[in-house]
């Protein structure tokens, strides 16, 4: 099968939406598929060698909704997009956020493949993004026609779909490679404080003041803790004031961070937090800490509640609630039993987010809207937006 995958940001950057689209071209290659990632132009130089990558455009910065600056295609010739869908003859074009602006929009009113469409995000419950939803819709809702089949990466991630259109939506959950989280041979000299770990950004949505605030608690109650903050964003000045200003003890900020020294503090903590107060529609950040054998406290947002199922329910606290939000963190920070019950369920629970799995998912989806497609041809070409 050959199989286009069409990544609407700057695949040099980190992003939930990068690491799929990229993750899915190495297992579909390695399957013996062709996939060939298509995006826009970056800024700077593309030097990853591991994949097949086919520029349309450049990127421009764009300010998301929910306060995270991205870079996003601009306008492509559609002389450009017809060349390129003419020479390589795609079986599959797999959308991944087709309503961001503009590359998928230009190439689904042009494309003869089959049109499969992945919803990542999950909008907040804000008046602001309510307003802008209004806005949007008669931007994304004519697209529906031109996408044989949807999926999404959780049913929070769904919703906004759901609202236009009584198609079914599969829900196929993003992955991991849980090999790559294997403990590193060059591990630092361990601390003496249990260590509670956020690695993210920090922007309001991620609830880091929240952190703050209950670890002043936790501070009290427990003499050998410490809180490493690792990321960058919007806040972290502020944050970082916050911080002074609540007077804590014993909490380093690190900025950002590389892979490798992500995995090494992952495997140097003793809790993983990442308390998020909405606009998660899924959470990587989650499997990495599980697959890294670290005990995790979450905020109880839909994304990170379709992740931490069973068991994992145990870790999800309401991050502005201070005093149970700190009963939770020494919970389980403290309780061995409890500990090492949660490492039990989640070692098993994070093996269903192997990509080899995901990746299979989608597969068999592609399958079946191809058929589902030939049965049922639902578009026609239709030059309705040009660059």
């Amino acid at each position: 099968m050959k199989i286009g995958l069409i990544c609407p940001y700057n695949i040099n950057r980190g992003g939930g939406v990068q690491e799929v689209v990229r993750a899915l071209q190495l297992e579909y290659t390695r399957l013996g598929h062709e996939a060939v990632i298509i995006t826009p132009q970056p800024k700077e130089p593309y030097e990853n060698r591991k994949h097949r990558v086919i520029f349309l455009g450049s990127a421009a910065d764009f300010k998301s909704p929910l306060a995270t600056t991205t870079q996003v295609s601009a306008s492509v010739l559609t002389d450009e997009i017809d060349n390129m869908l003419e020479y390589e003859q795609f079986d599959v074009l797999h959308f991944h956020e087709p309503w961001v602006p503009v590359l998928s929009r230009q190439i689904l009113s042009r494309s003869r493949s089959t049109n499969v469409a992945t919803v990542h995000a999950k909008l907040p419950e804000t008046i602001a993004s309510k307003a802008l939803m209004r806005v949007v819709t008669p931007y994304t809702k004519p697209l529906i026609r031109y996408i044989d089949s949807f999926t999404a990466v959780s049913e929070a991630a769904a919703e906004y779909v759901r609202s236009l259109t009584d198609e079914p939506i599969e829900i196929i959950p993003n992955g991991i490679h849980t090999a790559h989280f294997r403990r590193p041979t060059d591990m630092p000299e361990p601390s003496k404080k249990r260590t509670i770990l956020y690695i993210g950004r920090i922007e309001k949505r991620k609830g880091v003041k929240y952190l703050l605030q209950a670890y002043r608690l936790l501070e009290e109650r427990l003499s050998d803790v410490r809180l490493v903050i690792a990321g960058d964003g919007v806040d972290k000045e502020k944050i970082e004031a916050y911080s002074e200003e609540l007077e804590l003890k014993n909490v380093e900020f690190l900025g950002y961070i590389d892979d490798h020294a992500k995995r090494q503090l992952l495997h140097s903590a003793d809790l993983f937090c990442s308390p998020a107060i909405y606009g998660e529609s899924f959470g990587i950040v989650l499997l990495e800490a599980m697959a890294s054998g670290l005990v995790t406290v979450a905020g109880n947002n839909p994304g990170y509640g379709s992740v931490m199922t069973e068991l994992g329910q145990l870790s999800l606290v309401d991050p502005r609630d201070t005093e149970e939000f700190a009963h939770r963190l020494e919970l389980l920070l403290t309780d061995t039993g409890i500990r090492e019950l949660w490492k039990k369920w989640a070692k098993k629970h994070v093996k269903q987010f192997e990509y080899r799995k995901v990746a299979a998912q989608y597969l068999e989806a592609y399958e079946r809207a191809i058929q589902r497609s030939s049965e049922n041809p639902r578009r026609k070409r239709d030059d309705w937006y040009s660059a």
